[in-house]
């Protein structure tokens, strides 16, 4: 589920990313929370992390997105990309 989209686009070479935050609650209540990255050609995949955040509920994953910042974007788009482990 869309939590929010981030002002800020992500450059990676000639692409350019609109980053989605995502999120969704688990079975125990709880939320986990995780990235999208959408290029702006649409012919390029959608690129996804794997979680990034546990949180007690929606307000604070949503705290959570407030928060983030470009450089923590660009080191969840490279393990997005698998550069990093």
């Amino acid at each position: 589920m869309l939590i929010r989209e981030h002002p800020a686009k992500i450059i990676d070479g000639d692409t350019t990313y609109v980053v989605q935050i995502c999120g969704e609650e688990r079975i125990d209540g709880t939320w986990e929370g995780w990235l999208e990255f959408h290029a702006t050609d649409i012919n390029q995949p959608i690129l996804l992390t794997e979680q990034e955040t546990s949180q007690p509920n929606r307000a604070a994953i949503e705290y959570w997105a407030d928060g983030l910042e470009p450089i923590y974007l660009e080191g969840a788009l490279a393990r997005a990309q698998g550069r990093l482990l």
